[in-house]
Formats: C-alpha cells, structure tokens, sequence
C-alpha cells in the first residue's frame, strides 16, 4: 500500500516529494510491519529517488514521466531496498550503495548487486543541485546521509530521526557509532537544516542537537 505524493519544497526548478509506502521490515528473524519515506529530488524533466522502498509501481507513478538518474540507497536494511531492483529494470537507472553494506544487501538480494558506490563527499548532481554523500555508519556500517546544502535540506535515512537516533539493538549495528556519526557529520550542519528522514516526519538539525547528551546518557 502506499500514500500520496507530497510537494514537500520547491526551490525554484527543484522539488522535493515524499512518497510514503508500506511494507515489512525483516532481520535476525523478525518482521515488522513499517511504513517509509520514499524521498523524490528533481525537476520537471529529471529526479533522484532515495531509498526505493516497497512499491517500485507506486514509485514509478509518482516520478511521472521523469527520467531517473540514479537510485540512491541510504542504508541495505531490507525495507530501503526491497523495491530497487524493479524500479532499476523499469527506468534503467542504477542502484547507488556504499559498500560497507553489501552484506546486508545481499540478504534481500543475493543475485543482484548493486550498480555503482557511494563514497563520503561524493556529489550526486540533478537539476542543477547537488546532494553530497556523508558517511554516517552505526545504524548500518554503510549508511549514508545526503546533504542538499541549496535545498536547506539532509536526507537521513534511519540514522537520525525526530527525537533521536536510529536502532541500533540489532546486527551490523553500533550505538557509539551512530552517536560520532551523528555529533560529528549531522549535527555540524547549520541549525535550520531541515532532516527528512527514513521514517516518519522531518524535524531539524537544531531541534535535535540539544538532547545528544541526553541521548548519549540513556543509550537510546
């Protein structure tokens, strides 16, 4: 099942839509029923998609008749990936990934890699702005955060989240490092910096960095 589109920014050609999908989160041998944001950046003629989650035909709805220039992964949790590799055979667009996290792709997809890789600083270009790829591991080993700095915008994926940082009770996982990750790469970003995330609503960078020692504190 998945929602509705929503224009969550324009900046001049430059868009930013969210499509919210449905699905299951499953690993170490449990399943959860989750919905995702899928986070759409683009123009009228072109688009990135973040995290390709659960629906590639809802998906493909809502980028229209874009063309698709890559399909950005930020982490290889299932529930981020599960609906890549279809969207890729329908647009030809590649699957971005770090590979830090093959390990984890592989078990949702273990005969499908992943087309390119995503590095720390990388520059992923599309209509005339840019996303720069941050490593930010703990949630995942390779996770990453994508900043639009002209867009006023991080795109998180589970790392941080509104009151928090992501999971990090199950494997591949590392609760100090999520908190370096996010003190040291998120939080340094200008305070108004709107953070969408991989689940749920956005909040901001200075909404969020005022509770890190409290976080630290409870081991959230």
């Amino acid at each position: 099942m998945s929602g509705a589109v929503h224009d969550e920014k324009a900046g001049g050609a430059v868009r930013i839509d969210r499509l919210v999908t449905a699905g299951t989160f499953e690993l170490d041998g449990g399943s959860w029923e989750v919905e995702n944001n899928v986070w759409i950046v683009g123009d009228d003629a072109e688009a990135v998609v973040i995290d390709a989650a659960h629906d590639a035909d809802a998906i493909a709805t809502a980028l229209g008749g874009r063309r698709l220039l890559a399909i950005v992964s930020t982490h290889a949790h299932n529930d981020h990936i599960d609906a890549a590799p279809a969207l890729a055979e329908r647009t030809g667009a590649p699957i971005l990934l770090h590979p830090d996290d093959l390990p984890l792709w592989k078990l949702t997809h273990p005969d499908r890699l992943p087309d390119g890789e995503l590095a720390d600083g990388q520059r992923i270009e599309v209509a005339g702005t840019a996303l720069t790829v941050l490593h930010t591991p703990g949630h995942a080993p390779g996770a990453v955060c994508l900043y639009a700095p002209d867009l006023g915008t991080v795109f998180t994926g589970d790392t941080l989240f509104q009151g928090g940082p992501g999971a990090t009770g199950r494997s591949f996982s590392h609760f100090p490092t999520i908190i370096d990750s996010i003190r040291d790469r998120l939080l340094t970003l200008p305070a108004g910096t709107v953070v969408r995330t991989g689940h749920g609503d956005p909040t901001t960078i200075g909404d969020e960095a005022p509770a890190l020692p409290d976080w630290i504190a409870r081991g959230h």
